[in-house]
């Protein structure tokens, strides 16, 4: 099997010896496809394993020093802990498949530096045959089946794998884009332009625009299909745009709360992570998550990287 889709076309690569970006366009109303009523089918995907010190995840003070060692500088990669690096495949009965996240590219099972970096590429690994699209392939979804892929966020572990769907309609916030696309030394804060620098398809949602609502306790939201099936919680605090995903199941919501907590702990307030853009805002977003699972307490909360947390779910969501 190919690593690579065979119609990617990197951004660069459109227009040679340019420096061209990929740009998004502003998305204004729901998208088509929306079914009164829809509820969704949600199937988790495990695509790899993130490998970091559990500094990284779990703040041990503040300070240069502290930041080297979550970075894993001056300990061995063998007392580092292993995560799950997830995405999420959701059936809608008027879109049909539709991913959250891409997880990690299928490259990974044998170079992890050519998608990631020098860097990175040690942080990551992919079995062999458990990559996203054997996954998808195994329930009977090639990549060009999926219409749309929601973005919690750019950071290299949940982008790492647009390039194998050129044919899907990628949706973020605004102000990820923004930052993913402007930022001098993106590296430093967990982007690698060359995963999304594609002529592909990306849409835009500002948050602080009129046609955003609210959704109980959360400020602002967005309805993606205009059917209730599917909303966009905003987010922002561990990327500058980072958002979270509300499906909607017959009987409960599936909430894919992505980076705003890496784990259940996290997302009771008892830890911190190390990697914030903005602190504020990540203690803002975390109160709002907090305050939908008291308000709906039969919602499924699931965290970013929580082992334990994944081995508990099930393969599949049907009510």
């Amino acid at each position: 099997m190919s690593t690579n889709a065979p119609t990617a076309i990197r951004a660069r690569d459109y227009a040679p010896g340019v420096s061209v970006k990929a740009d998004a366009v502003p998305l204004e109303e729901p998208l088509a496809g929306g079914v009164s009523g829809a509820s969704l089918v949600v199937e988790p995907l495990n695509t790899g394993e993130t490998l970091w010190p559990a500094s990284f995840f779990a703040r041990q003070g503040k300070g240069p020093i502290s930041s080297l060692r979550a970075f894993g500088v001056g300990s061995s990669p063998s007392s580092w802990e292993s995560r799950p690096v997830p995405a999420y495949l959701a059936h809608h009965p008027g879109v049909g498949p539709i991913l959250v996240d891409t997880g990690l590219h299928p490259s990974v099972v044998r170079n992890p530096r050519d998608n990631l970096g020098r860097f990175s590429g040690r942080h990551y690994r992919v079995a062999e045959g458990e990559d996203i699209v054997s996954q998808l392939r195994a329930r009977g979804v090639a990549p060009a089946d999926i219409a749309v892929v929601v973005l919690t966020h750019l950071h290299e572990d949940h982008a790492s794998a647009i390039e194998v769907f050129p044919e899907s309609l990628f949706v973020l916030a605004a102000t990820e884009w923004e930052e993913a696309t402007s930022l001098r030394f993106p590296l430093f804060h967990g982007y690698h332009p060359s995963q999304y620098d594609y002529a592909f398809e990306f849409s835009s949602i500002d948050f602080d625009s009129n046609f955003v609502e609210s959704y109980g306790p959360f400020g602002r939201t967005f309805d993606l299909f205009g059917d209730g099936s599917v909303r966009l919680a905003y987010t922002p605090g561990h990327s500058a745009g980072h958002t979270s995903v509300i499906l909607r199941l017959p009987r409960r919501d599936f909430v894919v709360i992505g980076d705003a907590a890496y784990d259940w702990k996290q997302f009771q307030g008892e830890t911190e992570p190390k990697m914030m853009a903005d602190e504020h805002n990540w203690r803002r977003s975390l109160r709002e998550l907090q305050a939908f699972r008291r308000t709906y307490p039969y919602a499924l909360m699931v965290p970013g990287h929580d082992r334990e947390f994944w081995e508990k779910l099930e393969p599949r969501y049907e009510e």
